[in-house]
């Protein structure tokens, strides 16, 4: 299996709570029986713009941002509708804005905030142009990958896989959230009533071809 790396630029998301059911975690509950048959296929992922990981980023108590990311290159394994494995990297300097909640005349624009996640105080493009995820295990629709972001590698979760094959092409979808902080994604804003969330929330959606 070609080693995969995957992924993302992240960004500031608002804070979610999850309440325990029955003692179970949230992978636990959300694994789900997903149909595994068919010959096993490695795809490539496109690079165009059919590939890419939307964030959605929310200093709270004031506004949101939202945006993508594209992959730099990557590979996907899959049997059926399951995900075996996969191999993505995600270029960070391809950052692009979406939403209009900016200020130019007042000196907050796009190119200012897009500055600022590339500065050191977030992801240090100049220095880490890409992050990556490397899947390890799979459970029904959820995998357990590595997830590196400014040289640091923890494990986290992909949620709500959905893998699609039709005709020699792919489509594949999932979300990811962690931690910021434990990537030195460190910055935090002077103002207490301005709170950047320290969970990163990301959907990715990707296609590819054999």
């Amino acid at each position: 299996m070609k080693n995969l790396r995957t992924l993302i630029p992240a960004l500031i998301c608002a804070v979610a709570f999850f309440a325990s059911c029955n003692n179970k975690t949230a992978e636990e509950t959300s694994a789900v029986a997903v149909d595994s048959t068919g010959v096993e296929a490695i795809y490539t992922v496109n690079t165009d713009s059919t590939s890419f990981v939307f964030w959605k980023g929310v200093m709270l108590g004031v506004k949101e941002h939202t945006g993508k990311v594209l992959f730099k290159d990557g590979s996907v394994t899959v049997k059926g509708a399951q995900l075996v494995a996969g191999s993505f990297t995600v270029d960070l300097g391809s950052i692009a804005l979406l939403d209009t909640n900016y200020n130019e005349k007042a000196g907050y624009g796009k190119a200012k905030l897009i500055g600022h996640l590339s500065s050191p105080d977030f992801f240090d493009v100049a220095n880490f142009s890409t992050a990556s995820f490397v899947v390890k295990t799979v459970n029904g629709n959820s995998a357990t990958g590595t997830l590196t972001v400014r040289g640091k590698a923890n494990d986290e979760t992909l949620s709500d896989i959905v893998v699609t094959e039709t005709d020699g092409a792919l489509k594949a979808s999932g979300k990811l959230k962690f931690d910021r902080k434990k990537y030195d994604v460190k910055f935090d804003m002077p103002m207490k009533d301005m709170v950047i969330s320290n969970d990163i929330e990301l959907n990715i959606e990707l296609t590819g071809k054999k």
